[in-house]
């Protein structure tokens, strides 16, 4: 099989080189997608005020449970057509890469409606306060008009992380990112459309990024090359995306669900503590583009050398993907906590937002390390096909333990460092579980379909 400038042989040689060559650009595709969030409450905060920056973070948990099912769902199809090329089935592999295109573009434009009829819903249950809900609403609405292209974005990048290649993602996104922020200035400074235009920029810049793969895709060689005239859904290969998926994507789900309660408990405590768990939620998840970046590399080299049989270079490689995360992870995590009030001055410059602020990322940034032990044994899971037990384990750990917490100890100490407390706590409980199941699937682990 050949392989072209930006593809690696994950199935031969060295693993730590082609593992940091894998996730790094994977770590900046995160956190360029971040840029685009970042983009909206930077500009808000400092042109518009701390409500419409409020109303905007009001937002980002129910943001990132789209884009969990979205990024879970495509991880699917990695996961598929990485094992189908480690085991040297192209045919399977083109039919993968077809049908993965066919479901994200359905994906996309059923969320899309369905969201636009939950936005009141979701509003009601969360308490958004009178002084920010219609900005909220403003921006979720035309917000969810970009589900399509984030959906097709999301799948197409799976289609290249599956053979290695983490750049033309990485190209694609930053690209959308610059696009984002020249349009923000326009569309609040010229225009002045507020949070309308700060949402109708990044609809804009989730289609081109879209666009710019989907070029990318049809004039591709080999394995992934994008065939419009030979679309084709085989029933074998969406069932599998399905099967991995789905499972990932509601595990994704179920942290954006949980800090849907959290937000909802952050709401009752004023709008210095949104604005505040705005700015610090746009810092820290850099720290989590890291670690998810090293688990999706575990997926995917997990998922070729499955493919082709080699269970001991699977395991090797899900240990060098932890090593490395936890060293990228606690180096960043340093920057960030020892300049945390210059980082969060960036996005409002109110004393009591930066106070809140810092409390957050301490509690979270600094205990990091947990989540590598998380997002790596996940990860590795699916690349052998896994995907329910760290759903499930995730689904009754985290969000088990942060509703009962929310209800408990925040009801009794309704303070912003008690709901903060919540995350590391859940966490740990979640790392042990999986550590178990990582040992217990281990020593029952079946050989790849054939």
């Amino acid at each position: 099989m050949k392989f072209n400038a930006r593809d690696l042989d994950m199935l031969h040689g060295s693993l730590w080189d082609k593992i940091i060559l894998f996730a790094l650009p994977l770590a900046i595709t995160g956190v360029m997608q971040q840029l685009l969030n970042a983009a909206d409450v930077v500009t808000l905060g400092k042109f518009v005020g701390k409500h419409a920056m409020a109303a905007v973070g009001n937002n980002i948990s129910m943001v990132g449970l789209i884009s969990s099912l979205m990024m879970g769902l495509s991880l699917g199809a990695n996961v598929v057509i990485a094992q189908n090329i480690g085991a040297k089935r192209i045919d399977r592999a083109h039919s993968a890469v077809s049908t993965a295109f066919v479901l994200a573009i359905a994906a996309g434009i059923f969320f899309c409606i369905l969201a636009e009829f939950l936005v009141a819903p979701i509003f009601y249950f969360l308490e958004v306060p009178s002084s920010v809900v219609d900005m909220a609403e403003t921006y979720l609405r035309i917000f969810l008009l970009s589900l399509p292209a984030i959906s097709l974005y999301n799948f197409q990048a799976a289609i290249f992380r599956s053979k290695g290649d983490t750049r033309t993602p990485l190209i694609a996104l930053a690209l959308a990112s610059g696009v984002n922020i020249l349009l923000n200035l326009l569309f609040v400074l010229q225009f002045d459309w507020g949070v309308a235009g700060v949402a109708a920029a990044t609809v804009i810049a989730n289609v081109v990024s879209a666009i710019i793969l989907f070029h990318e895709l049809l004039k591709a060689e080999g394995v992934i090359k994008l065939h419009l005239n030979a679309l084709i859904v085989d029933r074998e290969e969406l069932f599998e995306i399905v099967r991995i998926g789905l499972p990932a994507g509601i595990q994704g789900m179920v942290f954006s669900l949980s800090n849907l309660l959290i937000q909802a408990a952050i709401n009752s405590l004023g709008a210095d503590a949104m604005a505040a768990s705005a700015a610090a939620f746009t810092i820290e998840i850099n720290v989590f583009c890291v670690v998810n970046a090293f688990g999706q590399a575990a997926t995917t080299f997990v998922g070729q050398n499955y493919g082709a049989g080699n269970i001991q270079r699977c395991k090797r490689a899900t240990w060098v993907s932890m090593g490395l995360s936890a060293i990228f992870m606690q180096t960043l995590c340093c920057i960030i906590l020892f300049f945390a009030e210059e980082f969060l001055s960036l996005f409002n410059s109110d004393p009591e937002v930066i106070r809140l602020g810092v409390i957050r990322l301490w509690y979270i940034v600094l205990p990091e390390l947990i989540n590598v032990i998380m997002e790596g044994l996940s990860g590795a899971l699916r690349g052998y096909g896994i995907s329910m037990t760290p759903a499930v384990i995730t689904l009754i750990c985290v969000c088990g333990t942060r509703v009962i917490w929310v209800f408990t100890a925040f009801r009794h100490i309704p303070t912003y460092a008690t709901l903060m407390a919540v995350y590391p706590i859940s966490w740990f409980i979640t790392a042990i579980f999986l550590i178990a199941a990582y040992s217990y699937h281990m020593k029952r682990l079946k050989p790849a379909r054939s």
